[in-house]
């Protein structure tokens, strides 16, 4: 839903919290750079405000109109004009680092309009057929807050009809995703299709209200919610479901690498460059992955010797893929087994690390109507003012397929010390 991606925002949200020193005019130019975009971004992409605890858009969607896209880009371009008129020697060394990481950030962003990003706007994976996930982010308190939900579900109509023009102009580029990925979305979309508007999910916030908004005020709530679902989202997701059925999943690609798209070898490049800040080539990655997996199996080879499994390689792997000692069968059970490993974990931190975070993070099961389409786990980052914790989201579903021993690598990579600490100790760095 967003057209910039959400980790793009929070990194700038740690350059927008650096204090302004009374140094140089340059210094100052910079810092006011940061915050002007902070607030840019924020207006652009309400729905990622909301991700990131500020709440004055959550009435909102993104524009994804053509002229949207285009004064966004615009702006992106502007940035690094400015940027460049800002004399790198005439700042500190911290925000020479800083100006390095802010003009990479745009470059990026203006990469991806250029290659043209947002013409595949919805997948199988986070898109606006999961967008009322984002009741999770809001802390329903007042009346306020319920009636910008609601106002967010009237305005689903023009952000899927938005949605739908830019898929069409993607398939008018020959920029469409693979088939094997959209071929899970109808399904997502068909869950928003609902006769009782009070099953939506959409409707879930309202299934349980504070005390302190009257029950009159409440009542008036849920038949505008009500009225909000059935006449305005039932219908959108309709258009939707229809249109990814009938007119984009005929023109989806069979193939699955971004090369199969318009200029896809040279965005490959560049996504190479961005996520490793080398100029790699795609071969030579690979030749590394390589020489890792052939690492990797040694060390597996050391511990297969070390517990004294008897049989082959193959026959091992099969072991770890079906003996039912390493799965569970009770999704309450699996939730249970990653909040103990989340609480033997956390005792273990200050050994190693000097500075914990202030903010908490807390064990969630992805939603349902995403789980069997999305990651074993995920994080999902807390509020930038702290008042909102990180979550750790664990796919619950089918748990005989999610084996136990998956549980310490992930919880350490998702919740701590991996991102949870990561994100915290940046949104907390001054």
């Amino acid at each position: 839903m967003t057209r910039a991606p959400l980790i793009a925002l929070a990194a700038l949200a740690v350059l927008a919290s650096a204090p302004v020193p009374a140094a140089t005019d340059a210094t100052a130019t910079l810092h006011q750079l940061f915050d002007s975009e902070w607030e840019r971004g924020l207006r652009e992409d309400p729905t990622s405000a909301t991700y990131v605890g500020d709440h004055r858009y959550d009435a909102l969607w993104p524009d994804l109109s053509a002229a949207a896209n285009q004064r966004s880009d615009a702006g992106d371009r502007a940035v690094l004009a400015q940027l460049a008129a800002i004399p790198a020697e005439s700042l500190s060394a911290t925000d020479q680092l800083n100006r390095e990481l802010f003009r990479r950030l745009y470059q990026g962003r203006v990469d991806a309009y250029d290659y043209g990003t947002r013409f595949t706007p919805v997948s199988h994976k986070g898109s606006i057929a999961t967008a009322a996930e984002l009741a999770e982010l809001i802390d329903f308190k007042t009346a306020k807050n319920y009636e910008d939900w609601i106002a967010r579900i009237q305005g689903l109509g023009p952000a899927v009809d938005q949605t739908i023009d830019l898929m069409r102009e993607g398939v008018r580029r020959k920029q469409v995703q693979p088939r094997i990925i959209m071929e899970r979305v109808p399904k997502q979309i068909e869950a928003q299709i609902v006769a009782d508007p009070t099953t939506s999910a959409f409707y879930a916030p309202f299934k349980s209200m504070p005390d302190s908004i009257p029950a009159a005020e409440q009542a008036r709530l849920r038949a505008a919610a009500t009225q909000a679902i059935a006449g305005t989202a039932v219908p959108a997701f309709k258009r939707l479901k229809t249109y990814v059925e009938r007119d984009y999943l005929p023109k989806c690609r069979d193939t699955v690498g971004i090369w199969d798209t318009p200029g896809g070898d040279a965005w490959y490049q560049k996504r190479i460059e961005w996520y490793t800040t080398t100029k790699l080539t795609a071969d030579e990655i690979h030749q590394i992955g390589l020489q890792e997996v052939a690492r990797i199996r040694g060390e597996m080879d050391k511990i297969i010797a070390q517990v004294g499994f008897q049989g082959t390689f193959p026959e091992f792997l099969q072991y770890l893929r079906t003996d039912p000692k390493f799965r569970y069968t009770d999704p309450q059970q699996l939730l249970q087994a990653y909040l103990v490993m989340a609480k033997r974990i956390d005792p273990l931190l200050p050994r190693y690390f000097g500075k914990l975070p202030r903010l908490t993070y807390g064990v969630r099961p992805i939603p349902e109507q995403s789980a069997p389409d999305t990651t074993t786990a995920y994080y999902q980052p807390g509020s930038q003012d702290g008042t909102r914790a990180g979550y750790y989201y664990v796919n619950l579903y089918k748990p005989e397929e999610r084996p136990t021993y998956e549980i310490p690598v992930l919880t350490i990579h998702e919740a701590v010390p991996g991102h949870h600490l990561q994100g915290a100790l940046a949104a907390e760095q001054g």
